[in-house]
């Protein structure tokens, strides 16, 4: 099973290219997990781009044609220079954080998101990077019991959370039960897009929609855990 997973939406990104790779997944009828910045602060996006006036009505459409909203971060600035549980980077907007600032955190994530009537059923952080206390502030402070994250075979469940995995990002056959391609369409040129279309048109098939609501209860298996160790070593070296 394939999945789509964009990154950085807000009210400061390139319009032009969100619309465009919206565009390619409706075609295609392929249902994103779309990460959702609740107040954008990160210099690298609120400089770069024009704030879009109309993002929050865009993000009612998504959420209205079954998109799945995610909760990205707060306001995506990083803050320590920590790894936490996935270290993919060495820089956080929670790792490492107090569990009461976590708390705070994600309280005001989820009261921005719900003022503008986005209601998120997925979490991911920024740069992949979220600890112990992050699941714990989720766990208390929202009804988030879903994690975009880790690199697995496929969706487990641990300590009440559902994790479905994230392994790349572009698309590539991969041998995974489930695989999660990650985008920044901020980021994405002519090239990405050409190559996403013509991978979606080869492979359609393994594009099935997620139901959130029929996720497996499955524990983290002994292929999982050799997975994650063998990514996060390559990294090192």
């Amino acid at each position: 099973m394939y999945i789509i997973r964009l990154d950085d939406a807000s009210d400061y990104a390139d319009t032009e290219k969100w619309n465009r790779i919206e565009q390619i997944l409706d075609k295609y009828d392929i249902k994103p997990i779309v990460g959702i910045i609740p107040q954008n602060e990160d210099d690298s996006l609120v400089k770069k781009y024009i704030k879009n006036n109309n993002f929050w009505k865009k993000a009612l459409n998504w959420q209205e044609k079954k998109w799945i909203i995610a909760m990205h971060g707060v306001n995506h600035k990083y803050v320590t220079e920590e790894g936490g549980i996935n270290p993919v980077q060495k820089r956080s907007e929670f790792a490492g954080l107090p569990l009461q600032v976590q708390k705070n955190k994600i309280i005001e994530g989820i009261k921005i998101l719900h003022q503008k009537k986005i209601y998120p059923k997925v979490f991911f952080a920024p740069s992949h990077t979220f600890d112990y206390n992050t699941i714990q502030a989720l766990k208390e402070e929202s009804d988030i019991r879903i994690i975009s994250d880790t690199v697995a075979n496929d969706i487990y469940y641990n300590d009440e959370f559902y994790f479905i995995p994230e392994q790349s990002g572009r698309v590539r056959n991969l041998p995974f039960r489930v695989v999660t391609f990650c985008y920044h369409p901020n980021e994405m040129i002519e090239s990405d897009f050409l190559e996403l279309e013509n991978f979606i048109i080869h492979n359609k098939d393994k594009f099935k929609k997620l139901d959130l609501n029929n996720l497996p209860k499955r524990k983290k298996s002994i292929i999982d855990k050799l997975l994650s160790t063998i990514y996060f070593l390559r990294r090192k070296i």
